[in-house]
C-alpha cells in the first residue's frame, strides 16, 4: 500500500476527552474515529488489525471443530421472555424498539437466539456434541462507556456455543476450549491468565475470565506468578502476600483486562426454552450448554494497553497492519528507483509493505509517524545506506538498527 493513497490522518495529540491509552492511541494513529461514547468506526488500517484478530479466532475455533454462522442482530420478544431476561438482567442494558406494535431488541448477546434455532434441529444424542460461533457486532447501553475499545456500546463479539448430551462431554470441551483461548491470545502477542470470576448474574453463577495484566485495566487480580491461581478481586478472599492454596508461593496482585470469558451454562437455557434430546435409550433430556466469549475490538484495544511506548503502538506481527514500513528519506532519483524496485519485490513476495511514498514529508516526520502507527519492521532507504549497497531495517520493538545489503533481502526472513 502506498502511503499517499492510504485513507487515514494522524494527530500531533490525542483528544483530551480519552484517558485509556488504546483510545488516545488510535485515534491519534488514524485507526480508528469515535462517532460517539463507547462507538467508533474503523478506518482501513484499524479495520486491517481486526480482521487479522478475527481470521486467528476463525483458524482455532476450527481446530476446535467450530462451524461459523451468522445470526441476526434484531431479536424478537418472545425468545427473551421465555427465559425471563427480556425485563431482568441483561435485559436491562438491550436497546428496545417497537415495529408494528411488537417489540424487538439489538442482539446484547445470543443465548436465546442460537437455544430457538438448535430446539427446532437437534431431536438425538447423535446430532451432539454441537459447537457453533460467529463473529459479529453486539449492542449494549453500556452505563460506564469508556475506555476506547475496551468498553462499548457497539462492539465486536466472537460468541462460541456448545451443545452435548453429557456433563462429561461438555467438561471435555470446555477445557479445550481454553486452551484454545490462550492460543488465541498468544498469537495476539498476550499473555492471558485464567481467571475464577463471577458470572454477576447475566449467565450463570461463576466463570473463567481470560485476564491480561496491563496498569489500565479495570479489573484486579490477585493470582500466583506460576499460573496455580487467579481470582477476579470481585469474588477472592486472598489478597497479595498470601499463599497460593495450590503451590504455596506468594499471591500478587494486579490492574488487568478482561479479554474473553467461558460460561458453564448447564441445562438454564434448554431447560427454559424446551431444548431436548432423544438419549441412547429413548428418554428425553435437557441439551447440556457452554458458552464462550471473547472480544476481538477489546483484544485490540488491551494489545495497544500493553505493547506501546512513548512514540506510539508497537503491534505484534501477527495482527500488525502491514509487516514492514518501507521509508525513503530523501527525495533523489536513486533512492526512489531502489525504492519502488524494493517495494515491488516485497510485495512479490506476498510480503504485505506500507511504502512512505510522499515526497513533501522530511525524514523526521515520516519516522514520527511510523513509530506511531507501530508496523513492526522500519525498512529505510538512504543515499547513505545505498553507498553501502544497503537498506536500513530496524524493529519497532527495538532499538538496534541493522544494515542489510539489498542482495540479501530476497533471502532475509523478517
Amino acid at each position: 500500500m502506498r502511503q499517499s493513497q492510504l485513507f487515514y490522518k494522524t494527530l500531533k495529540e490525542g483528544p483530551k476527552d480519552e484517558k485509556s491509552i488504546n483510545a488516545k492511541l488510535l485515534l491519534r494513529a488514524g485507526f480508528i474515529y469515535k462517532e460517539m461514547a463507547g462507538a467508533y468506526s474503523y478506518l482501513p488500517l484499524g479495520l486491517l488489525v481486526l480482521r487479522k484478530i478475527e481470521n486467528i479466532i476463525r483458524e482455532e475455533m476450527e481446530r476446535i471443530g467450530g462451524q461459523e454462522i451468522l445470526m441476526t442482530v434484531l431479536q424478537p420478544k418472545h425468545l427473551w421472555q421465555e427465559t425471563n431476561r427480556w425485563s431482568k438482567e441483561i435485559g436491562k442494558v438491550m436497546y428496545k424498539c417497537k415495529e408494528n406494535k411488537k417489540e424487538l431488541g439489538l442482539g446484547p448477546t445470543h443465548e436465546e437466539m442460537l437455544t430457538d434455532i438448535i430446539r427446532h434441529y437437534v431431536k438425538s444424542y447423535e446430532d451432539l456434541p454441537l459447537y457453533l460461533y460467529q463473529i459479529q457486532t453486539k449492542f449494549r447501553k453500556e452505563p460506564r462507556a469508556r475506555s476506547g475499545l475496551l468498553r462499548g456500546r457497539e462492539f465486536d463479539m466472537k460468541d462460541l456455543y456448545s451443545f452435548h448430551a453429557s456433563q462429561i462431554d461438555f467438561e471435555r470441551y470446555y477445557e479445550k476450549v481454553k486452551k484454545s483461548y490462550l492460543k488465541i491470545f498468544k498469537r495476539c502477542g498476550l499473555k492471558a491468565i485464567v481467571t475464577e470470576a463471577s458470572g454477576a448474574g447475566f449467565i450463570t453463577g461463576f466463570t473463567h475470565e481470560f485476564q491480561v495484566l496491563a496498569s489500565g485495566g479495570e479489573d484486579t487480580i490477585v493470582f500466583c506468578s506460576k499460573e496455580h491461581f487467579s481470582q477476579n478481586k470481585d469474588i477472592t478472599k486472598f489478597k497479595a502476600g498470601d499463599k497460593c492454596p495450590v503451590c504455596k508461593k506468594g499471591l500478587l496482585q494486579g490492574k488487568s483486562i478482561e479479554v474473553g470469558n467461558v460460561f458453564p451454562l448447564a441445562t438454564k437455557y434448554s431447560k427454559a426454552m424446551k431444548a431436548y434430546f432423544i438419549d441412547k435409550d429413548g428418554k428425553r433430556k435437557f441439551i447440556i450448554m457452554g458458552c464462550y466469549g471473547l472480544g476481538p475490538s477489546r483484544t485490540m484495544g488491551a494489545v495497544v494497553e500493553v505493547h506501546h511506548d512513548a512514540q506510539g503502538i508497537i503491534w505484534p506481527k501477527e495482527i500488525a497492519p502491514f509487516l514492514i514500513h518501507l521509508i525513503p528519506i530523501e527525495n533523489r532519483k536513486r533512492v526512489k528507483k531502489i525504492s519502488e524496485k524494493l517495494y515491488r519485490g516485497l510485495q512479490n513476495r506476498g510480503i504485505e509493505v506500507l511504502y512512505d511514498d510522499r515526497e513533501e514529508k522530511s525524514g523526521g516526520e515520516k519516522f514520527a509517524e511510523a513509530d506511531l502507527i507501530g508496523i513492526p519492521i522500519r525498512m529505510v532507504v538512504s543515499e547513505k545506506t545505498l553507498k553501502k549497497n544497503c537498506v536500513e531495517v530496524k524493529k519497532r520493538s527495538e532499538k538496534k538498527v541493522k544494515l542489510i545489503k539489498i542482495k540479501q533481502l530476497s533471502r532475509f526472513t523478517f
